[in-house]
């Protein structure tokens, strides 16, 4: 998925200018129990604002670095934040008489989600469920013992869940067996590997490795970039609808003998706001893209892999970094699927752009690299896509044929929106990435 209003750059980056009040119904009177701080420590997003059983007003709200749960009286005071630590608290789920909040956070584990409790009167936040799985979206049992939750794991897709108030087992409640054809015993455990970018930073990726893999397979590879740009791919299956599905076809390419690198490149949550509102990424420079770069070339010292046979996919913000792969590096990048990728930041609706930042824009688009193109390219794009306009796949499909040097396929999906709604077309789409991938890297020549 392509966020318009997180990619926009233009975005307001700094502190809230916020206030919470509260109103008497019976009187219409109203006043403020709190505003956002003009010193440290300061206040950065708010969201998920919920009142209490027990008069307790709670939100969380991005202060500094990392997006907690806080809490204060009804009647006004101090906050408390509930769940200190360096992490993000992402779902909520409060229980019906207010006194616990079950909440999805990565605490402990940047590189995952975990369901935690805390009491909403303040305490020891405690985490429910164990590393090796992925608990989000906690829903408070209305017998008060416990949360229902969705839960999956490296090799298990995503099922409902529960765990007792007081911790123990976790409970798949709505699994039933996996169907017979689903390839269990293909799927692979990813590993976390830390690659540094040019300019130093830290970015973490997933990296599948086929099963029996060995030194010397010079195996064909494939860098996988999400959308976005604010999202984070985990060691599992994710709890959102594409990605879920992304990881699978990550498993499904490693199923079939290609070393695959996932990669959280800067601009995605999980890792701080820092790293989420990293200076001149998107249209204002395109620093992101040294991250792929990063990626790719830790598969390139890989010894399972083949470093002439590298291709990339990815849809909506991973398309425009599959193009921008392509435009920029041919020679590492080999083929590439671009699912509904931006492929000119300079024609997006952002409104007025003076000349200086629309000429940044357009240097940071793959349109500005498009004559050093020389991969082959399959676009994917739905031609009612609400979110990145179908002229951006047309536009770039033009300049690529007048040069003539490019392999070009497309699949235009008719009244298919940004993320296909048709099984059938989905299916299609996905098909024929590994079909394309596969025809121009995945033989030895």
């Amino acid at each position: 998925m392509f966020d318009a209003a997180a990619a926009g750059e233009f975005r307001a980056r700094g502190p809230a200018d916020l206030a919470i009040w509260v109103a008497e119904t019976a009187t219409g009177k109203a006043r403020e129990v709190w505003r956002a701080p003009k010193g440290s420590p300061r206040v950065y997003t708010f969201r998920g604002f919920e009142v209490a059983g027990n008069g307790r007003i709670l939100f969380t709200a991005e202060r500094e670095e990392w997006n907690h749960v806080f809490a204060m009286p009804l009647d006004g005071g101090p906050l408390e934040d509930l769940t200190p630590g360096d992490g993000s608290v992402e779902h909520l789920g409060l229980s019906g008489d207010g006194s616990t909040l079950f909440y999805s956070s990565n605490e402990g584990d940047l590189h995952g989600r975990r369901i935690w409790k805390v009491a909403t009167a303040g305490g020891k936040a405690v985490p429910l469920t164990p590393r090796d799985a992925i608990g989000t979206l906690p829903v408070a049992l209305a017998s008060g013992r416990g949360a229902a939750f969705l839960h999956a794991t490296a090799v298990r897709p995503t099922s409902v869940a529960t765990i007792p108030a007081a911790g123990g087992k976790v409970e798949i409640v709505a699994a039933g067996e996996l169907p017979a054809e689903f390839p269990a015993k293909e799927i692979v455990t990813p590993q976390l590997v830390i690659v540094k970018a040019a300019d130093g930073l830290e970015i973490p990726c997933q990296l599948f490795l086929p099963k029996g893999a060995k030194p010397g397979d010079r195996r064909p590879a494939v860098v996988y970039t999400h959308g976005g740009p604010i999202r984070q791919m985990l060691l599992g299956w994710h709890y959102m609808e594409f990605y879920s599905e992304a990881y699978g076809i990550n498993q499904y390419f490693a199923g079939r003998g290609y070393v695959v690198i996932s990669i959280n490149y800067r601009s995605g949550i999980g890792y701080g706001r820092s790293f989420r509102e990293a200076p001149n990424c998107g249209l204002e420079g395109a620093a992101e893209y040294q991250d792929v770069l990063a990626g790719a070339g830790y598969l390139r010292t890989r010894p399972e892999v083949d470093p002439e046979r590298i291709g990339a996919w990815g849809l909506s913000y991973g398309g425009l970094l599959t193009a921008m792969a392509l435009a920029r590096n041919s020679d590492i990048f080999k083929v590439g699927v671009d699912m509904a990728g931006v492929h000119d930041w300079s024609q997006m609706r952002w409104g007025r752009l003076d000349e200086a930042r629309r000429k940044v824009a357009r240097e940071s688009s793959p349109v500005a690299s498009v004559d050093a193109w020389k991969s082959p390219v399959l676009f994917i794009h739905g031609d009612d896509d609400r979110n990145v306009a179908f002229q951006q796949t047309t536009d770039i499909v033009q300049r690529l044929r007048a040069k003539g040097d490019v392999a070009i396929e497309l699949m235009i999906a008719p009244d298919e929106p940004h993320e296909f709604l048709l099984h059938a077309n989905r299916m299609e789409a996905y098909e024929r990435t590994f079909e394309f991938i596969d025809r121009h890297i995945g033989k030895k020549k």
